[in-house]
């Protein structure tokens, strides 16, 4: 097999890998919407801003 077979196989296995992930993760926020309700945007943007360390402007928290 070739470096190019090889490095396109490889990319292929991650590129199916990360969609069972995203799918995994979306079946989970399914699960815990259904048994918390659905999520506050305004809280998880809160959230993103503060773990990033930065301070929430007009534009950021809708």
């Amino acid at each position: 097999m070739a470096t190019s077979q090889r490095g396109t196989s490889a990319d292929a296995e991650a590129l199916i890998q990360r969609r069972l992930e995203r799918e995994r993760l979306r079946e989970l926020i399914e699960d815990a919407e259904a048994e918390h309700g659905p999520v506050d945007q305004v809280a998880v943007e809160a959230k993103r801003v503060a773990l990033r360390g930065g301070t929430a402007g007009p534009t950021e928290v809708a």
